[in-house]
């Protein structure tokens, strides 16, 4: 049977179950129905016996000069009355006055007689002159405590008592095998149910699909999750539950409780949320059970994009000033070529001087490389979209052991943001015994949303805003704060304590 589906298994076992349960049921049946039937044919056989006892016909024959001749007619009529089969009466030696067969009478009876000589009336199985038979036996008394005149016998053949639990048997059994056929039908269902749930599996491979389908979930780096149509979470695994900081009891609960409607319900599209530190991609997929989410942590993977935007600003600073280079360079040829040197010369100096001084003026304020690139990469892209990127005087920040990708997302973000709704934007850097001070202003309408730092939240309308989520997420981490005046951005962040030499 381990070969067998579990389906197969399951209708085996209840076949099983219906059959030893009916079988146990009629066996108990038929032997209740025997005693019921022996009980029944004993106490009509005494009531017959006790009733002639008691008659007074029978006394009166007995005192007649051929107690016979009125007894046989009174026996025959009282066995056809009560239903018996013989009704016996004798005399106390146990010689019969009556009996069905009229050539029996005279004979000896043929059964015990020795308790009812005694006065008492019983009942006994006995094999007598009809086959066997169940017999009452009972004395015949002129009064309670006078001498036994007579014997009286009333029985029921044995053959009547089993044609009678025959019967009772047939409907037992036809009612067992009636109810046996609707178990077997209804076993039949619920297995053909089972089978199409289980697809036909075994107890051994659903075993093993249990165990790879857990081994998966507790091995992959992605966060699995299964969503119910109503809602409801019915499956998470261990990396969802530490990406999305779910609660060991969250399967079963609904998303609702769990504070992720809005983080599960991306559809077939994947997005990214931010749920506390996390920069997470989710994506979801529609099946027959619900939706299966799937969650990746891009924390890291958001930090180094950042850099990289960065880095791709600078060079495509870089590549804008070669390009204006070129073009001031052939100037400057053609003014020669056409005898202005003068003015070639003026021409030249004058470009080499403004590049040079935001040069310098970016490299002496932020000794920070990262975010120095990212400075020059932001003022040649305002430059190109008709803005201006200002990099205000008391700006002064030295290498301080912040984390360069945490900086590049703060900055980065919220310049990106001032040059999207304005055309002059103003950055100062600053380090203080305070701390670490950010702040961008720009000559913008500015904004008054409390939620702009939430995922989502834009002001282009679009429902995809990450840029000053991100920054929220950062500052968070580094442990600062941050305001929102206007158009005024003020970022706060408190200095890391320096290694000590022992340590390094």
């Amino acid at each position: 049977m381990s070969r067998w589906t579990l389906a197969g298994q399951m209708l085996a076992l209840q076949l099983f179950v219906v059959v030893v349960t009916l079988v146990s049921a009629a066996t108990l049946v038929s032997v209740l129905a025997g005693n019921l039937v022996t009980a029944e044919a004993t106490a009509q056989a005494r009531a017959a016996a006790t009733a002639v006892a008691a008659s007074p016909d029978v006394l009166a024959a007995l005192d007649a000069p051929s107690p016979s001749s009125r007894l046989q007619p009174f026996a025959e009529q009282v066995r056809a009355q009560t239903g018996v089969d013989f009704v016996t009466i004798m005399k106390p030696d146990g010689t019969r006055y009556t009996h069905p067969n009229p050539g029996e009478i005279g004979k000896r009876f043929l059964g015990h007689i020795e308790p009812a000589l005694r006065g008492q009336t019983f009942t006994e199985t006995y094999t007598g002159t009809l086959g066997p038979s169940v017999r009452a036996v009972a004395p015949v008394r002129a009064s309670a405590t006078g001498p036994v005149r007579a014997l009286v016998s009333a029985g029921i053949k044995v053959e009547r008592v089993s044609a009678r639990l025959r019967g009772l048997l047939f409907w037992t059994g036809l009612i067992a095998l009636v109810v046996l056929a609707l178990g077997a039908a209804g076993t039949w269902l619920v297995t053909a149910r089972l089978r199409r749930q289980t697809h036909g599996l075994g107890p051994a491979e659903l075993g093993r699909i249990h165990e790879h389908h857990d081994a998966v979930l507790h091995a992959v780096r992605e966060g699995l999750l299964l969503v119910g149509k109503d809602g409801t979470l019915t499956l998470c695994n261990d990396a969802a539950r530490q990406l999305l900081g779910l609660p060991a009891d969250a399967e079963g609960r609904h998303l609702d409780e769990l504070g992720l409607s809005n983080v599960l319900d991306a559809g077939q599209e994947e997005r990214v949320h931010l749920v506390g530190d996390r920069v997470l991609a989710v994506n979801g997929a529609a099946s027959r059970l619900g939706t299966v989410v799937t969650v990746r942590d891009h924390t890291e993977l958001q930090a180094l994009a950042g850099q990289l935007d960065a880095e791709r600003g600078f060079a495509e600073s870089l590549r804008s000033a070669a390009h204006e280079s070129a073009n001031k360079l052939h100037t400057v040829i053609t003014l020669v070529e056409l005898g202005r040197t003068e003015q070639a010369v003026a021409f030249g100096t004058a470009e080499l001087r403004a590049a040079q001084h935001l040069t310098d003026r970016v490299m002496g304020a932020v000794r920070e490389p990262v975010l120095a690139a990212l400075l020059l990469g932001k003022s040649a892209e305002a430059a190109e979209r008709g803005g201006e990127l200002v990099i205000s005087e008391d700006s002064e920040l030295d290498d301080l052991g912040l984390d360069a990708g945490e900086l590049v997302t703060i900055v980065g973000n919220l310049i990106d943001n001032a040059i999207d709704a304005a055309t002059r934007v103003e950055v100062l850097l600053r380090a203080g015994p305070d701390g670490f001070l950010i702040r961008v202003a720009d000559d913008g309408p500015g904004l008054i949303a409390p939620d702009a730092f939430r995922k989502g939240w834009t002001t282009k309308g679009d429902g995809h805003g990450l840029g000053l989520a991100l920054v929220g997420q950062a500052v968070r981490r580094l442990g600062g704060s941050i305001e929102v005046a206007g158009s005024v951005f003020t970022v706060r962040l408190p200095v890391p304590e320096p290694v000590p030499e022992s340590v390094r």
